[in-house]
């Protein structure tokens, strides 16, 4: 007996790899700065906090509408209504076990074996492993770095074929940290015609919120052939609580549903109570993390820069700078370990996000301006150890 094939060639998420690696040094006595992971180091705020006790002690602790509960997809159509002005109807929402089950649901709902998805490269490491795992196939779009990683759209309608069912953005980015502007947006979504005459958009606004000038626009503004991933754990610092959404087109709404209650029956009850709170009582905490964030995005920038990394556009959403290290040494894989070893920095290889991220590291500023100053720091003292003549 084995595992499926499937199971068997799964690629690893890399990210963890370095985690863990860092975390059997740190069980060692060894002190390290994590900037490889994209987790706010922010506590969840307190009117979550205070939302979920009260829940546990109104007795919310039973399975809930497989859709999830009607007063949270209620809040959430209503913040696309204030945020984008869109109608999205309430039956149209799937509140998940977080963003990644919907990812997967989403492409379960679309793909017969064969067909495919129109992917950035760079993009986000668990996309192509989601759609390839449901027998999908991939056509990249590679992303040029000097334009600020931005998605061309001619480029895009160009590895359209007859077989293609959807068209992934990502906005802010993971791992580029980039936001597509609304006229690419919008020139993108005119690809979208849904069923029979042409892709779906599917579009992760995981990040959205997280940014430091010019919003994100949704895709919803653009087009209703469209899906949306959306969630609660970055822009509210609500990881564990393992919470997302979907929202659907009308004729995938049943499926979705179907395929929810066979899989997951619901998302936790708890946190979908929690959840009200967060979108509702939570736009002070939201502007003070973001505030912060920008702060350290700052901070990062100008240090990497000063060490000789090229930066062509700085990034301006989530919480991630990607940037070339071929410079130093082309396999990001053996240098994002090798400076964990050498400097104590966990950092994420840029292969973990696509062909044509090898010779790049994402660095990731969720964490402490103290530990980025200190990170800077210590990747200083390596690059004069390990290769002096880049650094002045």
């Amino acid at each position: 007996m084995a595992p499926s094939r499937r199971a068997e060639q799964i690629p690893p998420f890399l990210v963890m790899d370095v985690l863990e690696r860092a975390q059997q040094l740190e069980a060692q006595g060894q002190h390290i700065v994590h900037m490889e992971v994209g987790e706010p180091d922010f506590d969840t705020p307190e009117p979550i906090k205070h939302a979920a006790l009260k829940a546990l002690e109104a007795g919310h602790t039973h399975y809930t509408h497989s859709m999830g509960i009607p007063q949270l997809r209620q809040a959430i159509a209503a913040h696309y209504h204030k945020h984008y002005g869109v109608s999205v109807d309430p039956e149209r929402i799937i509140v998940t076990s977080g963003s990644s089950p919907g990812l997967l649901l989403v492409f379960m709902a679309l793909l017969e074996p064969g067909e495919e998805v129109v992917l950035t490269d760079p993009c986000y490491a668990c996309y192509p492993n989601f759609v390839e795992f449901v027998g999908g196939r991939i056509n990249w779009v590679r992303l040029d770095e000097g334009s600020g990683f931005q998605p061309e759209p001619e480029l895009i309608a160009s590895t359209v074929t007859a077989r293609t069912r959807a068209i992934v953005l990502n906005s802010p980015s993971n791992p580029t940290g980039q936001i597509i502007t609304p006229q690419r947006l919008e020139a993108i979504a005119a690809l979208a015609q849904g069923g029979q005459e042409g892709p779906w958009i599917v579009s992760d606004e995981i990040y959205h919120g997280l940014c430091y000038g010019a919003q994100a626009r949704s895709i919803l503004e653009f087009t209703p052939n469209a899906f949306v991933l959306g969630g609660f754990s970055k822009l509210y610092a609500m990881t564990g609580w393992r919470l997302g959404y979907i929202i659907a087109p009308e004729p995938f709404v049943r499926p979705l549903q179907k395929m929810h209650q066979n899989f997951a029956i619901c998302a936790p009850s708890v946190a979908q109570w929690a959840a009200i709170a967060a979108v509702e009582q939570c736009q002070e905490d939201v502007a003070r993390m973001v505030h912060t964030y920008d702060q350290r995005r700052r901070h990062l920038l100008a240090g990497l820069k000063r060490l000789g990394f090229p930066i062509p556009v700085e990034p301006t959403g989530a919480f991630y700078v990607f940037t070339r290290c071929d410079h130093l040494d082309p396999d990001d894989y053996s240098l994002a370990f090798h400076i964990l070893d050498h400097a104590r920095v966990a950092l994420t290889p840029g292969r973990d996000f696509g062909p044509s991220g090898r010779g790049h590291l994402r660095f990731s500023y969720a964490t402490s301006i103290d530990n980025i100053t200190e990170g800077l720091k210590r990747l200083e003292e390596y690059l004069r150890r390990f290769y002096p003549s880049v650094v002045s």
